[in-house]
């Protein structure tokens, strides 16, 4: 009657959203946003609300690719069609429509920059990767050339320190870093590739003298912020350790927790000057910093430093559970040298040396994380789930729960498992450091809008 298609729009979103009628509510917004285009967020924030599951994004997907086809001019099908994408963690599929509508609207690379930014927030790291290379294909020309680049060489240190890389292409990844630091020289804009680079000649390359050279070479440049100086020294304190300088680790970590004291990185200090003694078999000492650091403001190093502490008192109760915590210690420095084989056979060792001792759930823990670094993925699960099913009283138990559930949520997509899990960890452990997390994580996996 009044010859106006948009003239309803807004009440008919509104009736279509409170029948939940997905199929009329995705049919409006497409209706609405070529001439309506400030709908988009909206529209996102809603369908994200209403939408329960993958037929519904379906539903979307399909009735924008019919769009798309008819009017493939108008982009703003093409941004709710990658926002779906993204959605469903499709990150190929995004990418491959982010690419098409770069070349259609010869755009600078900002959209797919910042697209490839939230790949690798959701450690879609190989997809990133590609992102940034187009990017960087564009020409030194582009604006974002530099940044991607950069970013590019970040996602690959991602995958390395993640498992997911060969020795070649760590050391390709090192000439990288090296050539960032030839062509733009040593200075504060490049102390990150320093720090990259130092790290994968200690743990990737198995070169300490010149990750010892580099971070000592970082260290001479001027402009640096107090606090990335501390971390620099903390990085060689380690870098020190594995050089067998225990005693210049000491008096690098005492160095930072005396500049530092009370802050961030002081308590990394101490804590980190703490495990040095506990690899050392100074049990009594390491336990009299832990006991310090539990009243860390920062959570995460009091929750190390409790754990820590609990494990030496529990585990030299008597001589057999003493010397197994002295092979889990050394356990615990092959993996921090890298050498996860031999940490694992160090592990295994302990029971056959000293049966009976009372250091099951570490081993099991210890033995989860190296599997995880490794990718090892179905042998994490396997350990963890042995740790929560036998274990259900360890210091350990919380964590257990918390990695098994993320490792289903993220590595095998199997979010029913995982949100069985946050919520086993939020209703049998209230007092974990993880419930908050656990609680926001099962809300999103549930289908909340998180934040409204």
């Amino acid at each position: 009657m009044l010859n106006n298609e948009k003239i309803f729009t807004y009440e008919l979103l509104s009736i279509y959203r409170f029948k939940k009628d997905k199929n009329m509510l995705v049919q409006e917004y497409i209706n609405a946003l070529a001439q309506m285009p400030e709908l988009l967020l909206q529209a996102e924030s809603v369908l994200s609300s209403i939408f329960e599951d993958n037929a519904d994004y379906l539903i979307l997907q399909a009735a924008l690719l019919k769009k798309i086809q008819k009017e493939p001019q108008t982009e703003i099908y093409t941004k709710l069609l990658i926002w779906q994408y993204l959605q469903q963690q499709e990150y190929e599929m995004a990418l491959r429509q982010l690419i098409a509508q770069d070349k259609r609207v010869k755009d600078d690379g900002a959209i797919l920059f910042n697209t490839a930014n939230t790949f690798i927030a959701n450690q879609a790291y190989t997809t990133a990767i590609k992102a940034f290379e187009y990017i960087v294909s564009k020409g030194k020309e582009n604006p974002y050339f530099l940044p991607a680049k950069v970013e590019m060489i970040d996602a690959k240190y991602q995958l390395v320190i993640t498992g997911q890389f060969d020795k070649k292409a760590i050391t390709d990844l090192a000439t990288e870093y090296g050539s960032i630091i030839d062509e733009y020289g040593k200075t504060a804009q490049t102390v990150f590739a320093m720090k990259k680079l130092a790290n994968l000649q200690a743990y990737y390359l198995n070169d300490l003298p010149k990750a010892e050279k580099t971070l000592e070479d970082a260290l001479t440049i001027t402009g640096l912020s107090a606090a990335e100086t501390g971390q620099m020294k903390l990085d060689l304190g380690d870098i020190y350790i594995l050089t067998q300088q225990p005693r210049e680790a000491f008096l690098i970590y005492e160095q930072v927790a005396k500049q530092f004291e009370n802050q961030a990185v002081g308590n990394e200090a101490h804590f980190r000057s703490a495990k040095l003694s506990f690899y050392q078999g100074n049990f009594s000492y390491a336990k009299s910093q832990a006991d310090v650091l539990k009243a860390s403001t920062s959570q995460l190093i009091a929750n190390d430093a409790l754990n820590l502490s609990l494990m030496i008192s529990d585990n030299l109760q008597s001589k057999v559970d003493s010397n197994a915590l002295k092979m889990y210690a050394d356990a615990e420095m092959l993996q921090f040298r890298n050498l996860p084989a031999k940490a694992l056979i160090k592990l295994d060792s302990i029971a056959i040396a000293f049966p009976n001792n009372s250091l099951t759930d570490d081993i099991l823990m210890a033995k989860s994380r190296i599997y995880i670094k490794t990718n090892e993925i179905n042998s994490a699960i396997k350990v963890l789930k042995e740790l929560i099913d036998q274990q259900g009283t360890s210091l350990w138990a919380d964590d257990a729960l918390f990695t098994l559930a993320d490792l289903y949520e993220k590595n095998l997509k199997n979010n029913e498992e995982a949100k069985a899990l946050y919520q086993k960890l939020i209703s049998d452990y209230p007092g974990s450091m993880f419930t908050t997390e656990a609680r926001k994580r099962f809300r999103k996996l549930r289908g909340d809008n998180i934040g409204t």
